[in-house]
């Protein structure tokens, strides 16, 4: 941006713009401080096949890549299994962890675009909080992303969604994500 102007994803600017003085409000909170933001978004793809076939991974590198928009980390195995045939180091799944604008670009592409291309989809659920704030999901197909081409995809991977917030109850942070348009089914 030549004018010197910095870029401010949508999501952000209607987080500051109004989503904060929401939650100041519902919460009581006394100190800016208090009101919860996301911290990061961390994705992950398992890839099972990748004990018999290395290019399986690689496939899956690539194509979560292309969702995150960062070059994202092969994960290898910590401990020998002998029954899956899996032996300690090698790789078995890919992980990229989102921060700042980024992450704001991810979240609102997967509840605007994504989420709505899921079949048979009628809200992710509301109870998949830990406790602290943090909530988990699962995708059974990435090729939700607009960025996958079906066509060149060889096998349909799952993907598991982390969203980190700074909310220090369940009570929270779901209200923080409903103010993005997460679509809770309950």
């Amino acid at each position: 941006m030549a004018d010197g102007s910095t870029y401010v994803p949508r999501l952000k600017a209607i987080y500051d713009g109004q989503i904060r003085a929401a939650l100041k409000e519902e919460f009581g909170y006394k100190n800016d401080m208090q009101i919860p933001r996301l911290d990061k978004i961390v994705l992950n793809m398992g890839v099972g096949g990748a004990v018999s076939d290395s290019k399986k991974i690689k496939a899956a590198h690539d194509d979560l890549m292309l969702i995150a928009g960062q070059k994202p980390i092969i994960r290898k195995a910590r401990t020998s299994i002998a029954t899956f045939k899996l032996r300690e180091g090698m790789p078995i799944g890919v992980k990229v962890t989102l921060r700042r604008e980024r992450m704001y670009e991810f979240l609102d592409r997967l509840v605007t675009i994504a989420m709505p291309r899921i079949r048979d989809f009628s809200g992710v659920s509301g109870t998949a909080f830990d406790g602290r704030g943090n909530y988990a999901m699962g995708l059974k197909e990435h090729i939700v992303f607009p960025e996958i081409d079906y066509d060149q995809v060889e096998e349909i991977r799952g993907m598991d969604i982390i969203i980190t917030t700074t909310a220090s109850t369940d009570a929270e942070a779901k209200a923080l994500l409903k103010h993005f348009n997460m679509p809770f089914a309950n």
